[in-house]
């Protein structure tokens, strides 16, 4: 399961989404995001995967890998579901048990919020596969740039957010390397009641804990060798710069949430 987590690893290929602008992908993924939430209805599910669909396509990331981000949060979503599930109380009751009472509405909201989390893990996870990191260190200091007037410091966010998705596949790996020694060692994680489960993983968190906290030392001296010091005065080696493709793609995505609005407004499901 831990190699399982997708977001922050880079998938190297060939496709129109690689090629695209950072930027674009960035924009792109956050207005698919909030899309998301900004209807209700079964049509609006079924536009959104139809998309998302496209874009894994055009990205040629194998469609198995993409969704192979959504383990890691199988719990979360099932304890989501469970909660709008039971903690629904209006609608037609279907089942009533003590406290416990399911209703239509109940069901509904479960199933779409289900869908709801898995499309945007997704989405996360192929903007991150379609993007290396340092591209989106990019991205994001152009995309904030506007908020140095006000003494933000851009460039100091974006290296934090692209250095955290780089170490996001490190500690994975590291994970997986301290569970083997563990298990060689006769350990046990999968017996007993959850108590005991959540105790048992504490030989696999303090010596992850330390791992990271070597490693970003090491960062650190090493930045600071190298005499780091900021944003102010450096230049890129590969300047930013929309072309058509990357135009042609704010279109399309306009154009997704054109038909979304009108789905929602017009579509009777």
């Amino acid at each position: 399961m831990i190699r399982d987590i997708t977001i922050g690893q880079y998938y190297a290929t060939d496709s129109v989404i690689h090629k695209l602008d950072p930027r674009v992908k960035v924009v792109c993924t956050f207005a698919y995001i909030i899309s998301l939430f900004c209807f209700k209805q079964l049509s609006g599910y079924i536009i959104a995967a139809l998309f998302f669909w496209y874009i894994i396509k055009l990205s040629k990331v194998p469609f198995k890998f993409v969704v192979r981000g959504i383990k890691p949060i199988l719990f979360m979503l099932v304890f989501t579901a469970m909660l709008n599930l039971f903690w629904t109380s209006s609608g037609n009751v279907l089942v009533k048990f003590g406290v416990i009472t399911i209703t239509e509405e109940g069901i509904e909201r479960t199933i779409f919020m289900a869908l709801r989390l898995v499309f945007l893990i997704i989405g996360s996870s192929i903007m991150t596969l379609a993007t290396t990191p340092n591209q989106l260190t990019d991205a994001i200091e152009k995309l904030l740039k506007p908020l140095n007037r006000v003494k933000v410091p851009v460039h100091e966010v974006a290296m934090m957010m692209s250095i955290a998705l780089r170490f996001i596949p490190i500690l994975v790996e590291e994970t997986d390397k301290i569970m083997k020694a563990q298990l060689a060692r006769g350990a046990d994680f999968e017996s007993g009641n959850i108590f005991r489960r959540i105790k048992s993983m504490a030989p696999i968190i303090i010596p992850l804990f330390v791992s990271a906290a070597r490693r970003a030392s090491d960062l650190a001296l090493a930045m600071d060798a190298r005499c780091y010091n900021g944003g102010s005065g450096r230049t890129k080696m590969k300047p930013l710069a929309y072309k058509s493709r990357d135009i042609a793609a704010y279109i399309v995505m306009a154009f997704y949430i054109v038909v979304i609005i009108i789905a929602g407004k017009y579509l009777p499901f």
